[in-house]
């Protein structure tokens, strides 16, 4: 599947099948996917971008479950033709605020899991000065910090949560206005 091939039936294909998957947590990574919409859309109940980077991040995960260093910006990539840049840009930096947050809050080591631990290595472990001040000053840091503390909390066994039929509307909403947004810009309007 290329990034320009993905359509919202397929996205919603690829989550299902991530029922299937696990990325050695102690939930499959649909249910994970499900709690950290869940999360955001409590936390940020007016972000519904915010709420589908929640819902897609580990999309890279089932797509490729060997490729943990290089998942987030896979997944990024794969879903902003479809859900626009911001939904890719947040999926895509979520697991370097995972090495950020580590660098700059001593506290923030200990809420994660085994899994998150040994995949931060893989990740590109803890940044140093340089990467910190350039990842402070990225677009959107506040909701990329948010995304990554609710991927951190969700992983929840057995948390009833709503199904990803209940995220169809919200998938279709974004991806209109990114459909919107290019045609907007291909028409050269601002």
């Amino acid at each position: 599947m290329t990034t320009g091939s993905l359509t919202v039936d397929a996205l919603c294909a690829l989550l299902l099948d991530g029922s299937h998957r696990d990325d050695e947590e102690c939930l499959d990574l649909l249910a994970h996917a499900l709690q950290c919409a869940e999360l955001l859309a409590l936390r940020a109940p007016d972000d519904v971008e915010l709420q589908i980077a929640g819902l897609v991040h580990d999309v890279g995960t089932v797509v490729d479950p060997h490729a943990m260093d290089t998942h987030a910006g896979r997944g990024g990539a794969l879903v902003a033709p479809l859900l626009g840049a911001r939904v890719g840009r947040l999926v895509g930096r979520h697991a370097d605020a995972k090495r950020y947050l580590v660098a700059t809050d001593p506290a923030y080591r200990s809420r994660l899991s085994s899994r998150s631990l040994e995949t931060l290595v893989a990740q590109g472990g803890v940044m140093d000065h340089r990467e910190i001040a350039a990842f402070a000053l990225i677009d959107d840091l506040d909701a990329v910090l948010a995304l990554r503390h609710a991927d951190d909390d969700a992983k929840v066994p057995g948390k009833a949560v709503a199904n990803l039929d209940t995220w169809r509307p919200c998938l279709d909403r974004v991806a209109r206005g990114a459909r919107k947004r290019r045609a907007t810009r291909s028409q050269g309007i601002s």
